[in-house]
C-alpha cells in the first residue's frame, strides 16, 4: 500500500515537472522567435556595424533565458519539498 503511494506520487511530481518544462520551453521558444521577428522592424542607429535593435533583442533575451531558469529552480525546489514532505 505504502510502496503504491509512492509510486502515484512520484508519478504525480513527474508529470508537474513536465508540464513545467513544456510551459518554459515555449516561453523560450517565443522568446527567441520575437527577439530576431521584431528586432528587424526596430530600425536606427547601429553599434560595431551591427543594428542596435539586434543588440538590444540580445540582451533582452538573454534576460528572460536568465529569469527563466530563475524561475525553473524556484518551482522546482518547491515541488521537490512538497513530494519529499509527502513522501516521508
Amino acid at each position: 500500500m505504502l510502496e503504491e503511494r509512492r509510486r502515484a506520487l512520484r508519478h504525480e511530481h513527474w508529470r508537474q515537472t513536465r508540464d513545467i518544462t513544456a510551459a518554459l520551453l515555449l516561453l523560450w521558444v517565443a522568446t527567441i522567435f520575437s527577439a530576431v521577428f521584431f528586432a528587424r522592424e526596430l530600425s536606427g542607429m547601429a553599434l560595431f556595424g551591427w543594428p542596435l535593435s539586434f543588440y538590444l533583442a540580445a540582451q533582452g533575451a538573454l534576460l528572460v533565458f536568465l529569469s527563466i531558469i530563475g524561475g525553473y529552480a524556484w518551482r522546482m525546489r518547491v515541488l521537490d519539498r512538497r513530494y519529499q514532505d509527502q513522501v516521508r
